[in-house]
């Protein structure tokens, strides 16, 4: 990801201080670019619970760190029983991504049975495995769906291949490069004339305030969109691709993502718009087969819903729009069905979002989901 021609990740030790890990502040984007230091444990998990950062990758590898930080505290226990309670309580921030999980339970297993004095070490080393690890993931998801987008390509020479997104699945929801905006860079990298139709992404907005932002760092054409507004652009033909990004998918192709993809993938289907999903494959919960049924769907507070966040005269404000008196749900998240997704784009290659197309994908038994 670049900002004003500087590329750099999302989460990082801070320089010159290795008990300090640096985070940017997503929560004032666009209008204030914010870097915010995690200096404990329980920083890590108000960053997770409050949405400093977003998306499953990098909440993994939040909580990654976050692990690290606990082993530097001070404390009457071992280290060994002040990171498994940490782990604990980390596990409890947000329930869908399945990323956060995955990395608990990859960090406790690399330090079992380590020596309290080699316990820090062993966590910093996970961590960052795991930040540059998912740098290459994002890199492969982005290098397969290039592929497609290139097949659009030479179906329409010369012409803009139009790419529909919702929610944020890009560099800021990973450690870099992103999900379903990494075969986008590519394209964009490439020459390939690519224009994305963003999303706004209510609540909370990240498609037009995350995806929006980076997009324009890094020189993409794009156009943002209400939410209700992508079904109409696909009636009359201006959408040639799909691509969202996923929290948890299940071993049988179902997708959970952010609220409002079932309805894009719904329309998608009616309109013979190809609908892919970009995904790590710390996203599969190879567990469950049942999206529907079985993954947990977080509700989060109302405020998301009855405030609208912006600025005005260099001030960030939030502003009521809603009565008082009115109820609100708010639900975070919406599953989409495996028959109605085109295909999964992963960092081993695109396949069926199908239980057959996955194992195949990932024949050799060895995935890193949970």
């Amino acid at each position: 990801m670049n900002r004003k021609g500087e590329n750099f990740r999302t989460i990082w030790l801070k320089p010159g201080d290795p008990e300090i890990v640096q985070i940017i502040d997503q929560r004032k984007l666009p209008h204030d670019f914010q870097i915010h230091d995690l200096r404990s444990c329980q920083d890590g998990i108000h960053a997770i619970r409050e949405m400093l950062v977003r998306g499953a990758p990098l909440i993994g590898a939040t909580a990654a760190w976050s692990l690290y930080l606990a082993g530097l505290e001070e404390s009457t226990a071992s280290r060994h029983d002040r990171v498994q309670q940490a782990a604990i309580e980390l596990g409890a921030t947000r329930p869908t991504a399945v990323n956060l999980q995955w990395a608990i339970k990859r960090v406790l297993a690399a330090i079992a049975g380590a020596d309290d004095d080699d316990l820090v070490r062993l966590l910093r080393e996970e961590a960052e495995s795991i930040c540059n690890e998912d740098i290459e993931i994002s890199r492969g998801i982005g290098h397969h769906g290039l592929a497609i987008i290139e097949e659009i390509a030479a179906r329409k020479p010369g012409e803009t291949i139009n790419i529909l997104t919702h929610c944020n699945a890009g560099a800021l929801a990973t450690i870099n490069w992103g999900t379903a905006t990494a075969p986008i860079y590519f394209a964009h990298q490439k020459g390939l004339n690519v224009h994305v139709w963003v999303d706004e992404t209510r609540p909370r907005n990240q498609g037009s305030q995350l995806t929006a932002w980076e997009l324009a760092e890094n020189g993409v054409p794009h156009t943002l969109i209400v939410d209700n507004a992508g079904g109409h652009l696909m009636q009359h033909g201006m959408v040639d691709l799909c691509i969202v990004g996923t929290d948890r998918t299940t071993r049988s192709g179902d997708v959970a993502n952010k609220i409002g993809t079932y309805l894009k993938a719904l329309a998608a289907a009616d309109n013979g718009v190809p609908f892919y999903v970009a995904l790590p494959s710390t996203t599969i919960d190879w567990n469950i087969e049942d999206g529907l049924a079985d993954i947990p769907i977080e509700e989060r507070d109302a405020t998301e819903i009855s405030h609208i966040y912006g600025e005005s005269d260099g001030r960030v404000l939030a502003v009521n729009t809603v009565p008082t008196r009115t109820a609100i749900r708010n639900i975070a998240f919406d599953v989409t069905p495996a028959r109605l997704v085109t295909g999964l784009i992963t960092e081993l290659g695109t396949c069926a979002a199908t239980t057959d197309g996955l194992a195949a994908l990932f024949s050799s038994g060895e995935h890193p989901g949970p």
